[in-house]
């Protein structure tokens, strides 16, 4: 299988072809790419940098403020002690990070003076406009590329960047991701997100009656809303399940789907983290199945007439099908990946492995 080919079953669709990628993922939201169109939104004039100390060796790219990005890109900041770093992302999350920041606003086109002593990028891919801006600067300034894995991996992930360094939970993961490339190298660290929730495994017990919980999916790309939605409405009906929206299902498609389903009578979930409900928890292919069974939680996995890649992900990450034995917990790791992931950094920035 050639870099830029199509992949079979046992890695990604696109291994190394990021714009073959972003074509599927335009093809996958009609209506999305209709709206674009009329709107024609601007990319990003600039973004915000935030630095600590002076002449930072690394830069941690975030694209997003979500939990999974949060936990495998900045978790790592709190293991590098007073160290100079610096943080770059579409807006000002200084308040999220530790210590003392100066923060401006940046053309993403050229690299900032202020990164003149930088020797490694981290991020969680280039498949976004903050991770892209900062691997064009590692290419330009012959930086060393570090792609921390943030979630599970379907076929559909995009592409690791050419020449990268993954932070992968596991070996079959980091396998999987480079499909087959010789230009991409990898080291297993875990995943930061499941070692916190495993943190809290037997911290609470829900009442033997809770209704279980189903994440939804309806944002993804991956798969066609029939099979999503068809997959929610039966076990929510079958089972008394509480619907819990993903925090990306705001289109307008969603909310119809969710006022539908509430003249329906399914209920939904509270809002909050997913560690704050109670009672079994069941998805499609969410990383909330892996964490809720990294707390103690019972996890399953259901879907209406699931494809075959569907299948394939439950047996690499080993989810249990409902009506069986609950999803074991993962195995622990034994650093914590947000402190290896710091050990790669300082690796690169101050041993100078490369």
């Amino acid at each position: 299988m050639g870099l830029t080919g199509v992949s079979t079953s046992a890695g990604l669709r696109f291994p190394a072809d990021l714009e073959a990628w972003r074509r599927w993922q335009r093809s996958r939201h009609v209506v999305r790419r209709v709206r674009d169109a009329v709107r024609r939104p601007a990319a990003p004039s600039s973004f915000a940098l935030h630095v600590r100390g002076a002449d930072p060796a690394v830069l941690f790219a975030l694209d997003a403020v979500t939990p999974t990005a949060l936990a495998s890109v900045l978790e790592p900041l709190a293991h590098l002690g007073d160290a100079p770093v610096a943080v770059i992302a579409p807006a000002d999350v200084s308040a999220r990070l530790p210590g003392a920041w100066r923060v401006e606003r940046v053309d993403p086109g050229e690299a900032p003076a202020a990164l003149r002593a930088v020797r490694a990028v981290v991020s969680a891919g280039h498949f976004l406009p903050v991770g892209g801006a900062a691997f064009a600067w590692a290419q330009a300034r012959d930086w060393r590329y570090l792609v921390v894995q943030h979630g599970l991996l379907t076929p559909y992930m995009a592409p690791l960047p050419e020449g990268a360094h993954l932070l992968a939970f596991t070996e079959r993961d980091a396998d999987y991701w480079r499909s087959g490339r010789a230009d991409v190298t990898s080291e297993v660290v875990g995943s930061q997100l499941l070692w916190a929730a495993s943190e809290n495994a037997g911290a609470g017990h829900a009442p033997a009656d809770a209704p279980p919980v189903f994440l939804g999916q309806l944002h993804g790309a991956e798969l066609p809303r029939r099979i999503s939605a068809a997959t929610a409405t039966a076990f929510c009906r079958a089972h008394g399940a509480l619907y819990r929206p993903h925090p990306a299902e705001v289109d307008r498609l969603s909310r119809w789907q969710h006022a539908r389903w509430r003249r329906q009578g399914i209920r939904f979930a509270g809002p909050g983290p997913l560690s704050a409900s109670q009672g079994p928890v069941v998805a499609i292919f969410s990383t909330g199945v892996l964490e809720a069974a990294a707390a103690g939680r019972d996890a399953w996995v259901t879907c209406v007439r699931p494809p075959d890649w569907v299948r394939e992900f439950w047996d690499r990450y080993e989810l249990s099908v409902w009506g069986g034995s609950a999803t074991p917990a993962p195995v622990r790791p034994a650093v914590e990946p947000a402190r290896a992931i710091a050990g790669a950094v300082r690796g690169i920035t101050e041993e100078g492995r490369r």
